[in-house]
């Protein structure tokens, strides 16, 4: 029985042949996404088979053994062709085509078709060294691309003709119903003639994991809507199981078993000029779960990318929500957020792969972030209330098809929990807390729940040595506010004095709820307005010498204060009296 070609490309392409040999064969993994083991196919003590997930194959230099993912399952399972192809697919979720004449046309459609759409590939980038692409050419230089990036990335321009593209594919004699179904042509239902999809864009070819291209993105250059124009679903292009940049990332990702999702083409390009090759993109749509088992191939947390705004925040609670049901021991996924007003292209123009790598580094899991979804600044003073967000953690939870990943989540919610909702010590910590040096910032200590500094004064809430720290927060906060969504979970955990601190700290977590879009001009305004003048002032002249509180702080300074302020808070009420 023969399988059209396009099919077995792409079921190799979702079965990891490591994955496969590894379920047979104890693997040692090595570097550049190889590993080695003792030879299943003859005796050996030492080890001299070996598999590569980059090129797709396994080798033994002891008995010759060779061949891919199905030819290992042939070898290994005694099972013929067809039978192996038929095991492999199941595993992969995908359907065996059968062979009729039908699917032997659909077999040679695909590869016309995969021809259309690379000869349109090298039309654009021809077009954008011609006098027709100038402009685009001027764009990707303004956005700090060299010429060898350009030409890596397969870059081009399509000529605002309508019919530049038209007019070479008739020439090198491919039928315009090929250039139609690929997607590189339009026809008009009113009979009107065809004509190019693209025009008077720049051009970003997405390719298949092998580097083949198989659809394109294009950005306009003028004015006009859509700004980005992604070719349509064909046979060869399902937009939800591709990556852009995979072909040029895959290895350095399985090298250093680490792979970034960002939101955009340009972030992608622009990393890997800097040197950051191993970032990838999905195409202008949340994650899917095929995106997110691709990804697993190459590392098995990836980190994603976020913008620390609200929109950042929705983005990565859709995410997490298709990830949380995948969960597998081991592979789970990371979230980094981006300074306010930055994205990854803008990021490591300004401050290089370094800067870059150093909020990176201080990704998330994703266990913080289903946490953070779940409490969403939602208030936990009643027992009903705490009762709710015990049902929605647990039903989150619940949602988890992997038995043993399952538990160990409800295990570390039940530790969260019992942290959240512990009793306040009935001992007082000593006095004198002096407020963190601007500066010097330190780690944040495990997360433990914070109850007021002792004393009588505390109690009295005149204390001004023991407000210090709760102004601290309140002040980075009021003048921050997108640190309130970010950072809820840690502000929540402090119970604040009673009085007037403690009801500053409920209308912020309030306002900031019903009013995300807020800055911080119209964040105080509010709250001036509902009666908080006094308080706020009172905030800046006994906060204002600590630079993290200031609206003139940057957001990342005044994150780390804010942290910082509240780890030392916790350390304080870990020391007995």
């Amino acid at each position: 029985m023969a399988f059209p070609p396009r099919f077995l490309e792409d079921l190799r392409g979702r079965v990891s042949i490591t994955d496969v040999i590894g379920r047979r064969v104890r693997l040692i993994r090595k570097g550049r996404g190889e590993a080695t083991g003792l030879c299943p196919f003859h005796n050996e003590k030492s080890p001299s088979f070996t598999v590569s997930e980059d090129k797709g194959f396994f080798h033994c230099f002891g008995c010759g053994a060779h061949g891919d993912v199905i030819g290992f399952v042939m070898r290994s399972e005694g099972l013929d062709f067809p039978q192996a192809v038929e095991r492999l697919a199941g595993e992969a979720g995908m359907e065996v085509p059968r062979e009729t004449p039908e699917e032997r046309a659909r077999a040679e459609r695909q590869s016309t078709l995969g021809g259309a759409v690379e000869f349109a590939a090298k039309f654009y980038e021809q077009q954008l060294r011609a006098s027709a692409g100038r402009h685009g050419l001027e764009y990707f230089k303004r956005r700090g691309l060299s010429d060898d990036t350009m030409r890596r990335f397969r870059l081009g321009f399509s000529p605002d003709t309508g019919h530049g593209l038209k007019a070479a594919l008739e020439k090198a004699g491919i039928p315009e119903a090929i250039s139609i179904e690929a997607g590189l042509l339009i026809k008009p239902e009113d009979g009107r003639a065809s004509f190019d999809r693209f025009r008077g864009r720049v051009m970003f070819p997405i390719l298949d994991r092998k580097g083949q291209a198989i659809a394109f993105g294009g950005r306009i250059l003028d004015q006009g809507e859509p700004k980005y124009l992604n070719s349509p679903e064909t046979p060869l292009f399902h937009k939800g199981r591709v990556l852009y940049g995979l072909s040029h990332a895959q290895k350095m990702a399985r090298e250093k078993n680490e792979i970034i999702v960002v939101e955009g083409y340009m972030d992608v390009i622009a990393l890997a000029q800097a040197g950051v090759g191993n970032a990838v993109a999905p195409l202008g749509t949340a994650l899917t779960e095929e995106q997110i088992e691709l990804l697993w191939r190459m590392a098995q947390e990836p980190i994603l990318c976020f913008d620390g705004d609200n929109a950042g925040q929705r983005a990565a609670a859709r995410a997490a929500d298709r990830a949380i049901p995948l969960l597998k021991p081991g592979l789970s996924l990371r979230f980094a957020w981006m300074p306010r007003g930055e994205d990854p292209d803008s990021l490591v123009r300004a401050k290089g792969a370094a800067g870059f790598r150093a909020e990176l580094d201080r990704n998330e899991p994703l266990v913080d972030v289903m946490w953070a979804q779940v409490l969403a600044d939602r208030p936990l003073d009643t027992p009903e209330r705490r009762a709710g967000f015990r049902k929605d953690l647990a039903e989150a939870v619940a949602r988890i098809a992997d038995k043993s990943v399952a538990e160990a989540y409800r295990q570390e919610i039940h530790r969260r929990l019992d942290d959240l909702f512990r009793p306040a010590p009935k001992t007082e910590a000593r006095s004198g807390f002096q407020g963190p040096n601007p500066g010097q910032f330190g780690g944040f200590p495990g997360r433990k729940p914070l109850q007021p500094v002792g004393g009588e004064a505390a109690r009295r809430g005149t204390g001004s040595i023991q407000r210090i720290p709760y102004e601290l927060i309140l002040a980075t906060l009021v003048n921050h506010p997108d640190l309130i969504g970010r950072h809820c979970e840690s502000v929540g955990e402090v119970t604040f004095p009673g009085g007037e601190l403690d009801s500053l700290k409920g209308a912020i977590i309030d306002l900031a709820a019903r009013e995300p879009h807020l800055d911080a001009d119209g964040f105080r305004n509010h709250l001036r307005d509902v009666g908080f003048a006094g308080a706020l002032e009172g905030l800046a002249a006994r906060t204002g010498h600590n630079k993290f509180t200031l609206p003139s702080a940057d957001l990342r300074s005044a994150e780390e204060g804010l942290l910082h302020v509240i780890g030392l808070l916790r350390e304080r009420l870990s020391v007995k009296p």
